[in-house]
This record gives C-alpha cells, sequence and structure tokens, in this order.
C-alpha cells in the first residue's frame, strides 16, 4: 500500500486480522516457551497473550455481527493459551 510520508503506517490488516495474526504468534511464543521452561520466554509468551487479548477486544469493539462465530473461536484459542501458559508456570 502507498502512503504519504505525514501518514501513519498502513499494513492493510483490518482488527479481524490483527486479531488472528497476534493469537497466533503469541500461541507460537507460547508452545515455545512451554517447551523450553524458560523464564524470559514464558514471560515474553505472556506479554504476546496480553497483547493478543487486546488485538481480539480491539476487534469485537468494531464487529459487524456475522464475525460471532470467528471471534468466539479465537476467544476459545486464547482461553486454552492462557491454560497453557499457567499450567506451564506452576
Amino acid at each position: 500500500m502507498d502512503r504519504l510520508p505525514n501518514e501513519s503506517v498502513t499494513t492493510g490488516y483490518n482488527e479481524l486480522q490483527q486479531a488472528e495474526v497476534s493469537i497466533q504468534a503469541a500461541q507460537k511464543m507460547i508452545g515455545t516457551a512451554t517447551m523450553s521452561m524458560d523464564p524470559d520466554q514464558l514471560n515474553q509468551a505472556t506479554s504476546a497473550l496480553e497483547d493478543a487479548k487486546s488485538q481480539l477486544q480491539a476487534a469485537k469493539a468494531n464487529a459487524t455481527g456475522v464475525d460471532e462465530k470467528f471471534l468466539q473461536n479465537c476467544t476459545n484459542a486464547l482461553k486454552a493459551c492462557e491454560q497453557q501458559l499457567t499450567e506451564a508456570k506452576r
């Protein structure tokens, strides 16, 4: 996408796509962190999870009503990630 020097960066993603990408990144980070059990990676995975939750909230705020199934799947994926991370930290 073209942009002028005084415009903000445009990714071309809408809120739903950004939420999906954030969730996928969090899933990968959590998987890596829970396999290694490295404290730094677990902290980074926690941050990625929080970022994904924020992205999902932004997507929910702009939902059109036809996105409910997608948003529910995203919510379920984040719950699974959170549970996996919580178990790893015990």
